[in-house]
C-alpha cells in the first residue's frame, strides 16, 4: 500500500493529486522551484522539498533531484502528473531503481510511445489507422498543407502548420528549437495536415491483470496554437460506428504495448475516417470530464493499479455530459500573449474548479499560463454548456487579463453548440470572439464606488457640491472614459441614470427603467466591475514614454531565444518578416517587422530577460516610391 506520495510536478495537477491523496489517507510530498516556494501546491503538501533554481531545466526536469527528494522525504511512490517528466522513460526507471512505486505505465510502454515516429510504426503493426509520415526533402505542392510535429512531448509545443513549401525549412527549425527547449529533444517529423478535422481521444485505463477499459470519448477540437482550450465528454455528433471503432483502436493500441495505468489515445476524425495521432502515457489535463461522466476518480484508480489491484470487468455506465474550459492568463486578442501579475481573486461558482492558485498568488513567467480548469456536468450537452458559460460569466477573475470572455463566447457560439466545430474554430472566429464588449456603465459604477468609499473618511457636505469627474481606461480595448457625478443632499447622482444605491463594493443603477447591480473591487489603480476590468487614470494625462516610430516593444515578459539570421542594424526588412523570438510561459512568441524599412537599432540578444515594454529593436519605415 502506498502511504506517502511525491508528485513530480507543480501547480494545478499537483494540487489535484494531493486532493485524492488526502481522501485516501496518503501523505503528500511536493517539490518546488525557487519561483514556486510560495505556490499553492507547495503550501498544501504535508512536506515540501526545494529544487534550487527557477527554470524547468534546473528544477522540474531534473529527475535525479526529484528522486533524491522522494527518498529524503520518506515517500514510497512518485506520481508524475502531466508535462515535465511524465512521459520520460529514464525517469520512470530511476524511480523504480530507487525502490519507489511508479504511478504510471512501465518504462518500456513509455519508450514505445515516446517517439511519435516509432509509435506510428507500432500502431501500424497493430492495425490502428494513421496518417503517413512524409520526407521533408521530398514534399511537393500537392502535399500541402503540412504539419510539423515534435517527436517527443506534446501540448502544442514544437508544432507548426505549413501552407507554403518555401516556409517548410524555417518552420522545421523553429519547431525543433521549441521542442528542444520544452522536452530536451529537438527531433521533429512531417505529416499531412487535415483541414476541418476534429480532435477526438479515448481515455484508457489498464491494470496488470490484462483488463483494459475504454472510458468513453472526449472532443478537444477547440484549440489555440495546437493546445486545447475546451474539452468535453462524450465527443458529440460522431458518425455512426465511429465511436466503437475508436474504442477498438484505442484498446488495440494499449494492448500492443502491454499498457498499465491511465493513458489517452488521440485521433484526428473527419466524417467517418479516423487517424491515430499519438498516445499520451500519462493523465491528461482534461481528465475531469471523463471523471464527471463516469463517476470515477482517475487518480485514485491510478494509485490502485500501481498497488497491483485488479480493475472490474468494465468501467461504470456513463451518464450525462461534461464540459471543461481552461482559464488562461493570456490575451487572445493580442496573439494569445501570456500575462503576469497578482491574481487577486479567483472564484467560479457552481462548477468544479481545479487550480494551482489561490487569491493573492503571483503569476510568473516561468511556467504554463493556465490558471484553472472549470468543469460542468449536466444531463445533456446543451445544459452542460449553459451551466459552464453561466458560471464563467459570473466568475470573479481579478488580476491579469485572461481568456474568460473568449471562453463564454465560445461556449455560446452557434457552430460549437451545434457540434459542427473542428480544430480550425479559432482560426475562423477569433476576431469576433475577442471583439471588445466592455460594459459602458462600468466606469461610472467604479467612480461612484470610489466616491462613496472616500466619503466614509472625508464626511458628507451639507450642501450640494459641484460636478466631480474621474478617468478610466478599459483594459479590453484601451478606450479612455471620463465620467461625471455629483454629491447631493440625497447622496450621489449622475446624468442619465438613477443611483439607487452606492457603496464602496457595490453600486446599483437604474438605467432606462432597468435596475442593474455592479460589484466593484479595487486593487491599487486596477478596478474590476463585474466582468469589466478598468485602470484608474490620473486626473491629468501623463506624458507617454518617448519611443521612436517603428519601435518593437516586448509584448510580454520573457526571454529572447533567438533573432533572425543576419539581423543587425543597417539591414533591410520587410513588413511581416519574423525578427525576434521570445519564450514566455513555455511557448515561443514571434515578433515581426511592423513595416518595410531599415533596422536602425537592435537591442535583443539571445538569453536576455525582458519585461513588458522593453525596447527590442527599431525599424525605420521606408516610404513607397510615388507611381510614375
Amino acid at each position: 500500500m502506498i502511504t506517502s506520495l511525491l508528485v513530480a510536478n507543480r501547480g494545478e495537477i499537483a494540487c489535484r493529486v494531493f486532493r485524492t491523496c488526502r481522501e485516501l489517507g496518503i501523505r503528500t510530498v511536493a517539490v518546488h522551484s525557487d519561483a514556486d516556494r510560495d505556490a499553492l501546491h507547495t503550501r498544501t503538501a504535508d512536506t515540501a522539498v526545494r529544487l534550487p533554481g527557477a527554470s524547468p531545466a534546473e528544477t522540474y526536469l531534473r529527475g535525479d533531484l526529484i528522486v533524491k527528494a522522494a527518498l529524503a522525504a520518506g515517500a514510497d511512490a512518485v506520481h508524475p502528473g502531466y508535462g515535465f517528466l511524465s512521459e520520460n522513460a529514464d525517469f520512470a526507471r530511476a524511480v523504480l531503481d530507487a525502490g519507489l512505486v511508479w504511478v504510471g505505465p512501465s518504462p518500456e510502454a513509455i519508450d514505445a510511445m515516446a517517439s511519435k515516429t516509432r509509435a506510428k510504426e507500432l500502431m501500424a503493426a497493430a492495425g490502428v489507422p494513421l496518417l503517413a509520415q512524409l520526407d521533408p526533402d521530398a514534399v511537393t505542392e500537392d502535399d500541402l498543407p503540412l504539419l510539423v510535429k515534435a517527436s517527443a512531448g506534446g501540448g502544442g509545443r514544437g508544432m507548426r502548420v505549413v501552407r507554403e513549401r518555401g516556409a517548410l525549412r524555417d518552420e522545421l527549425r523553429a519547431a525543433s528549437v521549441e521542442a528542444l527547449s520544452a522536452f530536451g529533444d529537438g527531433s521533429v517529423f512531417v505529416e499531412p495536415y487535415v483541414e476541418r478535422g476534429r480532435h477526438v481521444e479515448v481515455q484508457v485505463l489498464a491494470d496488470t491483470h490484462g483488463t483494459v477499459w475504454a472510458c468513453g470519448t472526449r472532443d478537444c477540437s477547440l484549440q489555440r496554437r495546437h493546445q486545447k482550450v475546451v474539452e468535453e465528454a462524450p465527443a458529440p455528433g460522431l458518425a455512426p460506428g465511429v465511436e466503437q471503432r475508436l474504442f477498438d483502436a484505442a484498446t488495440a493500441a494499449a494492448r500492443a504495448i502491454s499498457y498499465t495505468g491511465a493513458g489517452t489515445v488521440e485521433f484526428l476524425v473527419r466524417g467517418d475516417r479516423l487517424h491515430f495521432l499519438e498516445m499520451n502515457t500519462r493523465l491528461q489535463v482534461e481528465h475531469p470530464v471523463t471523471e464527471a461522466v463516469f463517476g470515477i476518480d482517475l487518480v485514485a484508480l491510478q494509485l490502485r493499479v500501481a498497488e497491483g489491484a485488479a480493475l472490474e470487468g468494465g468501467p461504470p455506465r456513463p451518464t450525462g455530459h461534461a464540459v471543461e474550459a481552461r482559464l488562461y492568463a493570456e490575451d487572445p486578442a493580442r496573439d494569445w500573449a501570456p500575462q503576469t501579475g497578482v491574481l487577486h481573486r479567483l472564484s467560479v461558482p457552481g462548477v468544479r474548479l481545479d487550480t494551482g492558485y489561490a487569491d493573492g498568488d503571483e503569476i510568473g513567467v516561468h511556467y504554463d499560463a493556465m490558471l484553472a480548469k472549470a468543469v460542468a456536468h449536466a444531463p445533456t450537452r446543451a445544459e452542460a454548456l449553459r451551466k459552464l458559460a453561466g458560471a464563467l460569466e459570473r466568475a470573479e477573475v481579478h488580476g491579469p487579463v485572461t481568456n474568460r470572455d473568449l471562453l463564454v463566447r465560445s461556449l455560446r457560439h452557434e457552430e460549437f453548440t451545434s457540434a459542427r466545430m473542428d480544430t480550425g474554430f479559432y482560426g475562423r472566429h477569433l476576431s469576433g470572439l475577442t471583439a471588445p464588449a466592455p460594459d459602458p456603465y462600468a466606469p461610472l459604477a467604479a467612480a461612484l464606488a470610489d466616491a462613496q468609499g472616500r466619503s466614509r473618511f472625508g464626511g458628507w457636505r451639507n450642501v450640494p457640491s459641484g460636478p466631480q469627474s474621474k478617468r478610466y481606461r478599459t483594459d479590453a480595448d484601451g478606450t479612455e472614459h471620463e465620467v461625471h457625478y455629483r454629491h447631493t443632499r440625497d447622496g450621489l447622482a449622475a446624468e442619465g441614470v438613477r443611483v439607487v444605491r452606492a457603496a464602496a463594493g457595490q453600486v446599483v443603477l437604474e438605467v432606462d427603467g432597468l435596475r442593474r447591480t455592479f460589484e466593484v473591487h479595487r486593487y491599487g489603480d486596477r478596478v474590476h466591475v463585474n466582468a469589466t476590468a478598468l485602470t484608474a487614470l490620473p486626473r491629468f494625462p501623463e506624458p507617454e514614454a518617448d519611443h521612436a516610430p517603428g519601435s518593437l516593444l516586448a509584448p510580454m515578459p520573457g526571454t529572447v531565444v533567438r533573432v533572425a539570421d543576419g539581423l543587425a542594424a543597417g539591414v533591410s526588412v520587410r513588413a511581416g518578416d519574423p525578427l525576434i523570438w521570445l519564450e514566455a510561459m513555455k511557448m515561443e512568441h514571434r515578433i515581426s517587422a511592423p513595416a518595410t524599412g531599415t533596422l536602425t537599432a537592435l537591442h535583443a540578444v539571445p538569453g536576455r530577460q525582458v519585461d513588458v515594454g522593453t525596447l527590442l529593436a527599431v525599424v525605420e519605415h521606408e516610404e513607397a516610391p510615388e507611381p510614375v
